[in-house]
């Protein structure tokens, strides 16, 4: 009976306790800074490639937020409108694909060459979106590691939409556009598309991120 009244009165006491638990204060991300020989070595490539960019100073901007190593691109060779701030390594992809991909197949698939890449940013302080099991995590757009593609000009006038034109009844438009995303998985570590989720109806999200994952 004594025995039996301990073990109640243990068991009363752990469930105060844990009534009476302080809540856990998650820990603030980490910005994961590219280390100095990393972004110098990106640096580098990028002045090899003759792109024209102006580095930024590294801040943070708020709890999971800010950026490092990172670049203004200014010219790549081919026109990019609606990106700020990207980190070294995004930048040199995101020439890469938009040179040696974009514009070549937009000549030989689409007969025209490319006048305009339309972004629709890069940086930004947020979470993922279009995701209830990642809603609480950082998007890569919180450390400028993601560029969102939303169109292509051409310059016979043509505009190619990633919302409009991604299910388009021209199989050669279809074709460019499966094509570039095609060659972007294979330059970036996660690439979004209207085929992943509705929040991608309208753009492809480029990130540079080690992850292997194209969708």
């Amino acid at each position: 009976m004594v025995r039996h009244q301990i073990l109640l009165l243990a068991a009363l006491a752990l469930t105060a306790c844990g009534r009476a638990e302080r809540p856990v204060v998650q820990a603030r991300p980490d910005l994961s800074k590219p280390p100095a020989r990393v972004t110098n070595q990106c640096l580098a490539d990028l002045s090899k490639l003759g792109v024209s960019f102006q580095v930024l100073p590294d801040r943070e901007t708020g709890p999971g937020c800010g950026i490092a190593g990172a670049v203004q691109l200014v010219d790549i060779g081919v026109p990019v409108t609606n990106i700020t701030a990207v980190r070294c390594g995004e930048a040199r992809a995101f020439v890469g694909w938009a040179r040696n991909a974009v514009a070549p197949a937009a000549y030989q698939m689409l007969g025209s060459e490319l006048a305009r890449v339309e972004g629709m940013g890069s940086y930004a302080c947020r979470n993922v979106v279009g995701s209830t099991r990642a809603a609480g995590r950082r998007s890569g757009h919180a450390i400028a590691n993601a560029v969102d593609v939303g169109g292509f000009v051409l310059k016979d006038g043509r505009r190619i939409s990633i919302l409009r034109d991604w299910a388009s009844p021209d199989p050669q438009v279809r074709g460019f556009l499966q094509t570039i995303r095609a060659s972007a998985c294979k330059r970036f570590g996660t690439v979004l598309s209207p085929d992943y989720n509705a929040a991608h109806r309208n753009h492809l999200h480029l990130e540079d991120d080690g992850a292997r994952f194209c969708r």
